[in-house]
């Protein structure tokens, strides 16, 4: 029973990581899954996250083998 956990751009680099995966167990919401997965980091401002690879809130339900992602805010021209 887990959730795999994905980092995207500036947030694998500050984190070192690409990707992770955590105990399903006590995880509610997409904002547990960064709990979890970084116990000892606050959730970046403006971050975004996908939940099965849709555009994801923080509070949306995340079940045993789902796959997030968290990622920096995208800019372009």
């Amino acid at each position: 029973m887990s959730i795999t956990v994905r980092y995207f751009a500036s947030l694998r680099e500050q984190l070192g990581i690409s990707e992770a995966s955590v105990p399903a167990d006590g995880i509610h919401c997409v904002a547990d899954v960064w709990q979890r997965a970084q116990p000892d980091r606050d959730l970046p401002p403006r971050v975004l996250a996908a939940l099965n690879h849709a555009h994801a809130s923080l509070e949306d339900p995340v079940r045993d083998g789902d796959e997030v992602a968290f990622f920096p805010p995208v800019t372009g021209g």
